[in-house]
């Protein structure tokens, strides 16, 4: 596996990865709020975020080039660039479980070392979304706070955590 930049051809792959309305709020939490969510609006809102140079989406594929994952890197606070939080993180649900979910954070770990010398990565996970957390606290992630985000099936909440790029 391996990362590459966004593409708007992936917009329509990785929308077919959002199976349900439930899975587009673990997603999005309330950022869309569209179900389904047409690949155009995700690819509109990309393209507007990519222009501040503080939104970086990354796609991870295989050894084939077929899309596997993806995830956007952004900077909370545009004026500090010691600190960027992932999100939109999803895996194609036909190969969950495998390890690709933890392989791709990995490289995204390894990304942010490399390329934006941030010193801390920050991400949110819903609660009831409980394999994801094992993914992430799999690789180094810990917990550091939270708050609840309303969704049309009740208030959710989100546990943040972060890891340091010094540490490995």
């Amino acid at each position: 596996m391996k990362l590459r930049e966004y593409r708007t051809e992936d917009a329509e792959k990785i929308v077919s990865w959002i199976r349900t309305e439930e899975e587009l709020y673990r997603w999005s939490a309330d950022i869309y709020g569209k179900f389904p969510l047409p690949a155009s609006d995700m690819d509109d809102n990309y393209r507007n975020a990519m222009r501040s140079g503080k939104f970086i989406p990354l796609t991870a594929i295989d050894d084939n080039g077929t899309p596997v994952g993806h995830f956007i890197i952004r900077y909370p606070d545009p004026d500090n660039t010691d600190s960027v939080r992932f999100g939109f993180i999803v895996v194609d649900p036909d190969i969950r479980g495998k390890g690709y979910g933890r392989q791709m954070i990995l490289l995204g770990f390894e990304y942010v070392k490399e390329n934006l010398g941030a010193k801390r990565i920050d991400l949110g996970v819903f609660d009831n979304n409980p394999r994801a957390r094992r993914c992430y606290e799999s690789v180094g992630f810990k917990p550091y706070g939270g708050h609840d985000v309303p969704t049309p099936f009740g208030s959710w909440h989100v546990s943040d955590l972060e890891i340091f790029t010094d540490v490995s």
